[in-house]
């Protein structure tokens, strides 16, 4: 049995505790306020430049000569997948739920005899896939230093992931992250980059517009910077879903560390009730064997 010494060591400890996580919860929710705006500021751009995209391809369909980020390469051996996740912990299921979905893709990729390479940005990402991909991974991307993500950064990776492809390096490439609905609500998402992955349903909006230069021109410039793009893109939803997983995750631990302190101080009175109960026998039996 815990004597009250420990006790009050260990309420102590759990306060100290709940203090943190208390101030972590708030600092998450000031950050997730910023990530947020920046992540619904980008959407536009990004759903825009999709259907521009789709509209000039669509003028482009079918021509011989068409990029290869657009068609591909007519091969399906070497996949690269761009797995993104946090540089830090504290966040739930965040990073895990990121990395799961990297792992069953590459083992469905695997098992059907693909070629498998994996880029990690972020460092929790690398942690969890280099102990089973650790011959895999080619690349580790460190944004630690920064304190807010710029295109300029989601560009350095997309010009990589360019030279990497023209290079021949691989034949498909996937981006995973997560994207952003709520603080309690956030989805593991994987997008194809290349070949670029166009909604039919946008395709046939194409007709009715005209472009000049000619689409091939058009396509030349928009298809590198698309890549850039949904990769910045990615990288603000998912710094929006950490900082709400962080919130939600230091709000429950805020949560369960009360609990534990009401259960810890609800024990130290019983001991110290039973302590000054046993005593005052002791006393009373002294006294009355005098």
């Amino acid at each position: 049995m815990a004597s009250l010494k420990d006790l009050r060591n260990r309420i102590a400890s759990v306060k100290a505790t709940q203090k943190i996580t208390k101030a972590m919860q708030m600092v998450a929710a000031a950050k997730l306020r910023r990530a947020q705006a920046s992540a619904e500021a980008a959407r536009p751009y990004a759903q825009r430049m999709n259907k521009v995209l789709a509209n000039v391809s669509a003028g482009a369909a079918g021509n011989p000569s068409a990029s290869p980020l657009l068609v591909g390469t007519g091969r399906d051996q070497i996949h690269l997948l761009v797995v993104c996740t946090a540089e830090r912990g504290l966040c739930g299921a965040f990073n895990a739920s990121i990395a799961r979905l990297a792992r069953d893709k590459a083992r469905s990729l695997i098992a059907e005899g693909k070629t498998v390479k994996i880029i990690c940005v972020g460092k929790k990402g690398n942690d969890l896939l280099k102990r089973q991909f650790d011959s895999m991974i080619i690349d580790f991307i460190d944004l630690r230093h920064l304190k807010s993500i710029g295109f300029v950064d989601a560009d350095a990776i997309g010009q990589k992931i360019l030279s990497l492809f023209h290079a021949g390096q691989f034949d498909v490439c996937s981006l995973f992250f997560s994207r952003f609905r709520s603080v309690i609500a956030q989805f593991p998402t994987e997008l194809q980059l290349i070949p670029a992955q166009i909604a039919s349903g946008e395709q046939a909006v194409g007709s009715s517009y005209f472009y000049e230069p000619d689409e091939e021109e058009i396509l030349s410039t928009l298809l590198p910077r698309n890549i850039s793009t949904q990769v910045y893109s990615a990288l603000l939803e998912n710094a929006a879903s950490e900082q709400g997983a962080r919130m939600s995750a230091m709000d429950n631990a805020t949560r369960n560390a009360g609990e534990m302190i009401k259960k810890q101080t609800m024990q130290y009175n019983r001991t110290r009730q039973a302590m000054i109960t046993k005593e005052l026998i002791e006393i009373i039996s002294g006294a009355e064997a005098l």
